[in-house]
């Protein structure tokens, strides 16, 4: 089954996992009925959690299952009980680093037969397919890049989706921790948060995929919104993979915390 979507999640606080009062959980929980009908053949996703000086993938082969990992601290104890065993897909592994290889994008590209699935991953994906029976397979952000490196690290992923893999890129629309704290219980958005988030949509909805590639100098409050890029390139990623020409689509938007939003987008290839 060939694929023309990837998609964008922001993923917020890892009380997603257990908070029913946050929309983004209804939306993901909703995810097979109103977003993505199709089944993919395993899934790689690149989460914002997990920061490597190379582009590393998680190699897990079955029978053993990708591990559970905590990376929360101070949480509600029910937290640290769930698991979400799903499958290792170290054939889709090798097959990110032949072509990320072949790109000339990197140099090198490591494999880590021990690392499961951080909550940037686990969380959405619980919610999305409680079943746990596709096989993922995590690929890190190099922190120390640009955002134009990880959009050609996408576009060097594009070939897996006509290979039926499903790609997504997990974190944030807006990830502000420090300026959280002062925005913690508030019902609206500060400027900063809203006018980054409302250029982040009418960018991407426009095609400007070039913009959000330089959006430290291209968006307002770009540095404020993402003062470590971690949560933002993964976005990047998707929207590399799915093409310069793809159509991009909101597919959910709301807030918690005052400034941390949860805004998810569909690429979709021409």
């Amino acid at each position: 089954m060939k694929l023309q979507e990837t998609f964008f999640l922001s993923h917020g606080s890892p009380t997603l996992s257990i908070d029913e009062s946050l929309p983004a959980r209804h939306f993901l929980k909703s995810w097979k009925d109103t977003v993505f009908p199709h089944t993919p053949n395993s899934i790689l996703i690149i989460s914002g959690h997990w920061e490597t000086h190379h582009p590393a993938v998680n190699v897990i082969a079955p029978p053993k299952p990708n591990d559970t990992i905590y990376d929360f601290y101070g949480f509600p104890k029910p937290m640290y009980k769930l698991k979400y065993p799903a499958p290792g897909a170290p054939h889709l592994a090798k097959r990110v680093k032949e072509l990320v290889l072949s790109s000339g994008v990197a140099d090198r590209v490591d494999e880590d037969t021990k690392r499961g699935l951080d909550h940037g991953a686990w969380v959405p994906l619980m919610l999305m397919y409680p079943e746990a029976n596709i096989p993922v397979c995590q690929l890190s952000v190099q922190t120390h890049k640009d955002a134009t490196y990880h959009y050609n690290l996408g576009k060097a992923l594009a070939p897996l989706k006509d290979e039926g893999v499903l790609i997504i890129g997990s974190g944030s629309a807006t990830h502000n921790l420090r300026l959280l704290k002062e925005t913690f219980n508030s019902t609206t958005p500060p400027s900063w948060a809203l006018e980054f988030d409302t250029w982040l949509k009418n960018t991407l909805i426009q095609g400007k995929y070039e913009d959000v590639n330089k959006y430290e100098e291209k968006a307002p409050h770009g540095k404020v919104a993402h003062p470590w890029p971690d949560h933002f390139y993964p976005l990047h990623v998707a929207m590399g993979a799915a093409g310069e020409n793809a159509g991009a689509k909101l597919i959910h938007h709301s807030w918690s915390h005052g400034a941390l939003s949860y805004a998810s987008y569909q690429f979709t290839s021409a």
